[in-house]
C-alpha cells in the first residue's frame, strides 16, 4: 500500500515537473521580450512560490477526487435516471460546451466568495500579496483555496451529470476545464505588456486580470479566470481602454487580513500602444 502511494506521488512530482519545464520555457522568454515591468527572474518569494506550485499540484491531485465521487453519488440518488439518461444522449461538443459554461460560472463565484467572505478571504489574501505579478504568482495560494475554488466549479458539472467520478471516459470535459484553465492562468499572470483589444470582451487577458490585483481603484473586480461575460453579468466588469495598474497587492502583508484592503488615492498608468 505504501509503495502504491509513494509511486503516486512520485508519478505526480514527476508530472508537475515536466509541467513547470515547459511553462518556464513559455514564459520566462516572453517576460524578457514583452515585459509589462523589468522585473528579475530571480525575484524574491520565487522559492516559495516554486514551493507552491508544487504542494498545490500535489493537494489537488489526491484530494479533489473524494469530496467530488462523493457528491456524484449524492445527486445519483436524488435526481430522476431518466435525466441522466438525456444528458448521456448529448453530443461530445455539447457536453463540453455545457462544461466549460458552468465550470467557469462556479470559478467565478468561488473567487468572488473568497474576496467577499471574511473566512475565505483569510486564505485568499496571500494570492493578492505579491506587489508585482508574474507568470509563476499564479501558484502563490494557500490549498484551501485552490481546493474551494476548484470545487465550485467541478461540483456543479457532476451533480447535473455532465461527468462522472472514475470513468476516464466520462472526465474528459473536467480534465480539460481544469488543464485548460490552469495554463490560462499562467498567462493572465504573466508580466505581458499584450493589449488583445476586441478579444479582451471576450476571454480574459493579462491586463483584465491585472486589474484584479490592483490596489488602487475600482478594487474586487474581473473574478472569471476565462469568461469576462460573468464580470458583465454579476456587475464586476472592470477595463479601462488602454490603462494598466500601477500598484499591486494588499496594505497588509499578513495572511491573517479579513477584508480586500481600501483602494488607494492613487493613479493609474497608462502604457503607450504596443
Amino acid at each position: 500500500m505504501m509503495s502504491h502511494q509513494l509511486l503516486l506521488f512520485l508519478g505526480y512530482t514527476a508530472r508537475l515537473s515536466v509541467w513547470l519545464i515547459i511553462l518556464a520555457a513559455i514564459f520566462v522568454p516572453l517576460e524578457r521580450l514583452f515585459a509589462l515591468r523589468p522585473l528579475p527572474i530571480l525575484r524574491p518569494g520565487l522559492l516559495e512560490d516554486l514551493g507552491l506550485y508544487f504542494l498545490n499540484g500535489l493537494v489537488a491531485a489526491f484530494l479533489l477526487g473524494v469530496p467530488l465521487a462523493f457528491v456524484a453519488a449524492i445527486a445519483v440518488n436524488i435526481i430522476p435516471e431518466a435525466y441522466y439518461s438525456q444528458v448521456d444522449m448529448l453530443p461530445l461538443w455539447a457536453k463540453l460546451g455545457a462544461i466549460f459554461a458552468i465550470g467557469e460560472c462556479g470559478f467565478y463565484w468561488g473567487h468572488r466568495w473568497s474576496h467577499e467572505w471574511a473566512w475565505l478571504w483569510h486564505f485568499h489574501s496571500i494570492h493578492h500579496q505579491p506587489n508585482a505579478l508574474d507568470w509563476l504568482v499564479n501558484t502563490r495560494a494557500h490549498p484551501i483555496d485552490i481546493i474551494f475554488t476548484r470545487l465550485c466549479g467541478l461540483v456543479p458539472v457532476y451533480v447535473l451529470g455532465l461527468a462522472r467520478p472514475g470513468a476516464a471516459s466520462d472526465n474528459i470535459g473536467p480534465l480539460l476545464l481544469t488543464l485548460g484553465g490552469t495554463v490560462w492562468s499562467f498567462f493572465i499572470h504573466a508580466n505581458l505588456r499584450w493589449r488583445l483589444g476586441w478579444i479582451e470582451q471576450v476571454i480574459s487577458s493579462p491586463r483584465f486580470h491585472h486589474w484584479h490585483h490592483s490596489r488602487e481603484i475600482n478594487v474586487n473586480r474581473n473574478y472569471a479566470p476565462m469568461l469576462p461575460v460573468y464580470d458583465r453579468i454579476f456587475g464586476s466588469f472592470y477595463l479601462p481602454a488602454t490603462a494598466w495598474p500601477q500598484h499591486y497587492g494588499i496594505r497588509s502583508a499578513s495572511i491573517l487580513a479579513t477584508a480586500p484592503s481600501p483602494p488607494l488615492p492613487g493613479d493609474i498608468q497608462t502604457l503607450p500602444p504596443q
